[in-house]
């Protein structure tokens, strides 16, 4: 099944359902409905594509109704909406995992990239990015849910965090840490990407490490560069959004 559990076979045609007496569902079911619901349509938004993807088509292979479809979602949009927070969620680190937690900035930027340049290639995360180059143009709802949803804006503000803490501190001088923020994870998780999508030879585990560790220790030696205070050097320009 495709979900965020991660891409294997697709959906099978679901099962029957054996019949419910009359009622409420319990609190068991009614999770257990939505959890298939969101299988079903992660499946067929990334492998059918979300323009090819109906709302019947969906009910029917998870063995609803339209009725029952409707009282949880009241359009394809939304639907895609939770597809889309259940995939995020399923990529995050555990709640245990201290991504950003640490004194050390290196250390911690070191253990981000590790894991950000992994997300960045899982499966799951491929086939949406595939969808979003594909789709987002025909339906730009699909590109302004991602980016009310995505964790890249997350991943920014952290690390934007991390570089204003580290400036105050005196050990940085960066006056636009959101702009290094955003060039630090393009510098990490565009080649991997690029590569894992056919654009090239993709990277093997080792591969990947020593990447992460080259991107931090290039974008932390650019840091200490520009806190040199060059005054030749172009200072960057205040981009829209950022």
């Amino acid at each position: 099944m495709l979900s965020t559990r991660g891409v294997t076979a697709k959906v099978a045609a679901a099962e029957p359902q054996p019949a419910r007496r009359g009622g409420r569902p319990s609190r068991e079911q009614a999770v257990l409905l939505g959890d298939r619901i969101l299988d079903v349509a992660a499946d067929l938004f990334l492998t059918e594509g979300y323009g090819a993807t109906s709302i019947e088509a969906v009910a029917q292979r998870a063995a609803i109704s339209k009725r029952t479809f409707y009282h949880r979602f009241p359009d394809k949009a939304a639907l895609f909406d939770a597809v889309l927070r259940r995939i995020i969620q399923g990529i995050r680190p555990p709640p245990d995992v201290p991504v950003f937690e640490g004194d050390d900035l290196s250390e911690v930027l070191h253990r981000l990239a590790r894991l950000a340049v992994r997300a960045s290639i899982a499966p799951i995360t491929l086939a949406l990015t595939r969808l979003m180059l594909t789709e987002a143009q025909r339906f730009p709802e699909l590109a302004a849910i991602v980016a009310r949803e995505g964790s890249r804006g997350d991943a920014v503000r952290q690390i934007t965090a991390l570089l204003e803490r580290e400036t105050c501190a005196g050990r940085l001088a960066i006056d636009r840490p959101v702009f290094a923020a955003e060039q630090f994870l393009a510098l990490l998780m565009t080649v991997p990407q690029r590569r894992a999508l056919g654009l090239g030879t993709p990277m093997t585990g080792a591969e990947l490490d020593l990447w992460a560790d080259d991107c931090v220790n290039l974008f932390l030696n650019g840091c200490r560069y520009w806190q040199a205070g060059d005054e030749s050097s172009p200072t960057p320009r205040a981009y829209s959004g950022l």
